[in-house]
């Protein structure tokens, strides 16, 4: 079969990640990106993992397609593997685990077992649903979009289905599992457990411990080796659980651990002491040397020149950088959507290049398939001019390269730019279309916008963008960088060394550089470099920038403040302005000065989100508690008895030369779901069809548990409220 399907026509295919952690879409033109973006950033949910309804309704107006020109759907995950693993999960620890399990029931029969029914009931789509398996997801939004036609690759997160972390092998318009790692141990799982301990939100904070660790020691690394965790000499792992509640309750660790390090966490209004500090930088010195191990392993059993990453652990910039530097391979490259968003354009690629057996087609300029990563919503002119004028906003309409000379010349004078031009990014990062910028050589300016514009903590990091052709001249790596993903040190020539300062605040606003505003206390960077092919609208403004100061850097960060997602259309972009305490803004070819406006213009506007069920029992809550218990006394507790081994190990003892990586166990990594019938006993061998952790006798003995969660799911309506949950400040999602 050609690429354009047997009929020469277009292949269009819809990727959809949702109901765990960042729900989007990705839409697939005859092999190519022709959408993607994540649902938080039309609802103004943070984190939103909802099923991506205006994600998907953006990504077939981009192709002006409606979903009968649709080839496929495909879903990121395997939800009947997962179940396996959430069922042994409980089994292992019960009768312990009772509340869990009556969240993980209602989650389960509202959503996760009617994937398929939410998808054409949402959609009114009758077409092909598929799921393929979530790590083949990871490594499919790594593979196929980097410049590489044979690498290793490398996938780490918290957990998909049964999978932890997985080595793989791409090659031209093929991904095996080589190797997995496998639930509760977990790299991913690890980071998050003390991204709470330290105060920040699970699933969103991760970030922040990685920028809090430069100003910490690490001084607790041995406590982490010698109690939590063994790391083999293949960079596989084993968790002492313990020191972790995730598997009994809606908690990431216990009281043990909070034990091991003096007290328990720290709440999130309290300031930061030494411990989070010191805590912080252990931690992250303990990823880099499993993410470094695991990367080397990788080599060495795929033999592949190159290493591709993806999964959420692919977001740690330090632990990159060092691979770039340390590790066996010539280079990386990393998927900017490396979570769960990025989920939904690896299974629609790899479903393509499996599906119809499509070669990958270099572009002809050499450009990688992912680009710039600029695959979000495009506003007009005529757009962007109806905001203003609806909101009464005073602005100067200019071109292209008047442009450039009044934003460098704003940027020059110390200003603070909102940028609104484009297609927005895909994935976490702004890249320059939905961005804030600044002059790099204030020393004030991490401390100004921190605080006055981005309402974060004060000791949080800002990120360059430097020219491609200049980046030597700034930093000790010029490596392409285009997706913020690699830290680099600022050149020595470019430093200086002031005196030792315990203070936070007084420490970020010490100059340690000719670039301070984005040079961090450990004198690293975490650099993008721009190249105009990818964004020359944002090229030319820091090409002014250099022309006027010498500089080729300017300050880029996200376009939003705290909490709240990345701006996406214009309403966003001038409410963002408005509350905070930027100077400029620029919106497509129109200039906004704050001086020239109202003050009280959108002051504190808010804005209507999704219906959201955080804490709050559904309309079916009551019914589906009740059903739980009695699903978890009358059926599992019985199955345990009956079960002579749980395929969860839960034994820990130190040994660094007994490896904990599986051989890959499946061969089929994409299943069309075709089941439409009311017969639950059908159902339920289709259920234990995907099931690989139990012998054939064994998954007998879980049809009558299965049989009446089926019943209890058909019994219900679907509950929108549980559709549109917000995901957990505390908890990893991983049921």
């Amino acid at each position: 079969m050609n690429s354009k399907g047997a009929d020469n026509k277009d292949v269009f295919l819809l990727g959809i990640s949702a109901f765990f952690h960042d729900s989007a879409s990705a839409l697939i033109k005859n092999g190519k990106i022709a959408a993607a973006s994540q649902e938080e950033r039309f609802s103004r949910v943070k984190n939103d993992s909802s099923f991506p309804s205006s994600a998907i309704n953006y990504c077939l107006e981009e192709e002006r397609i409606d979903v009968s020109d649709l080839n496929a759907i495909v879903y990121y995950d395997n939800p009947y593997r997962t179940l396996e693993r959430i069922i042994s999960s409980h089994l292992t620890v019960a009768p312990e685990g009772s509340n869990l399990w009556k969240n993980v029931i209602e989650e389960w029969v509202n959503t996760k077992l009617r994937i398929p029914e939410i998808i054409r009931r949402s959609l009114n789509y009758d077409g092909d649903i598929y799921f393929v398996e979530h790590h083949i997801s990871h490594a499919a939004s790594a593979f196929f979009p980097s410049p590489f036609n044979d690498a290793a690759i490398l996938t780490i997160d918290g957990v998909g289905e049964w999978a932890t972390s997985c080595i793989c092998h791409g090659h031209h318009n093929t991904i095996e599992i080589v190797k997995q790692l496998e639930y509760p141990d977990s790299l991913g799982l690890l980071y998050s457990a003390f991204t709470y301990f330290c105060g920040f939100k699970v699933n969103d904070g991760e970030y922040k411990l990685m920028g809090l660790a430069p100003y910490g020691r690490p001084v607790y690394v041995d406590t982490i080796k010698d109690n939590l965790i063994d790391i083999k000499d293949d960079g596989s792992i084993k968790l002492n659980m313990k020191f972790f509640g995730y598997m009994k309750d809606l908690s990431m660790i216990n009281a043990s651990f909070d034990e091991l390090f003096g007290g328990g966490p720290r709440k999130r209004e309290n300031p930061i002491t030494q411990r989070e500090m010191d805590i912080a930088r252990s931690i992250q010195a303990v990823t880099e040397e499993i993410v470094l191990k695991m990367a080397n392993y990788a080599h060495d059993v795929v033999g592949s020149k190159y290493l591709c990453l993806a999964g959420g652990v692919a977001l740690n910039c330090v632990a990159n950088g060092r691979l770039l530097r340390e590790s066996k391979f010539e280079d990386i490259w990393i998927q900017p959507a490396a979570g769960d968003a990025g989920g939904a354009l690896g299974a629609a690629l790899y479903l393509y290049h499996t599906l119809f057996d499509a070669q990958r087609v270099p572009d002809d300029q050499g450009i990688p398939l992912q680009a710039g990563s600029y695959f979000g919503p495009r506003y007009s002119d005529d757009e962007a001019k109806s905001c203003l004028d609806t909101y009464g906003f005073k602005y100067e309409r200019v071109n292209g390269e008047e442009r450039s000379k009044i934003l460098a010349k704003a940027l020059a004078a110390g200003k603070v730019v909102g940028h609104f031009s484009g297609r927005m990014e895909f994935g976490p990062r702004a890249l320059g279309s939905r961005s804030i910028l600044g002059d790099p050589r204030d020393e004030m300016m991490q401390s100004k916008l921190n605080l006055k514009i981005k309402f974060r903590e004060s000791f949080r990091p800002f990120a360059p963008t430097v020219l491609i052709e200049d980046a030597g001249e700034y930093f000790d790596s010029s490596h392409e960088s285009p997706y913020m993903l690699l830290i680099a040190n600022v050149r020595q020539d470019r430093c200086l060394y002031p005196h030792g300062e315990t203070d936070v605040i007084k420490r970020v606003n010490q100059k340690r550089s000719d670039i301070p505003a984005v040079t961090h206390v450990d004198y690293s960077a975490r650099i993008q470099t721009i190249d105009r092919r990818f964004n020359p609208v944002y090229y030319d403004i820091i090409k002014r920038f250099k022309e006027l100061t010498g500089c080729s850097v300017v300050v880029n960060t996200s376009f939003n403040v705290r909490d709240e997602p990345i701006v996406c259309q214009p309403y966003d972009a001038v409410r963002c302005f408005m509350n905070t305490d930027m100077d400029v803004l620029a919106i497509e070819d129109f200039i906004v000065y704050k001086s020239d406006q109202d003050p009280l213009l959108l002051k504190e506007d808010t804005m209507e989100t999704y219906l959201k069920a955080d804490g709050a029992e559904s309309k079916n809550g009551r019914k589906i508690g009740k059903a739980s218990t009695r699903l978890f006394s009358k059926h599992l507790l019985k199955i345990k008895q009956n079960i002579d081994e749980s395929p969860i190990d839960l034994s820990f003892e130190h040994n660094s030369t007994q490896s904990n990586w599986r051989d890959n166990r499946n061969e089929q990594y994409h299943w069309l779901f075709n089941f439409n019938g009311s017969n639950k006993s059908a159902e339920v061998e289709e259920i234990l069809s995907f099931w690989d952790h139990y012998d054939s006798n064994d998954r007998e003995i879980f049809k009558p548990l299965l049989k009446s969660l089926i019943k209890l799911e058909k019994s219900v309506d679907i509950d929108r409220a549980l559709t549109h949950r917000r995901v957990s400040e505390e908890m990893y999602v991983m049921f």
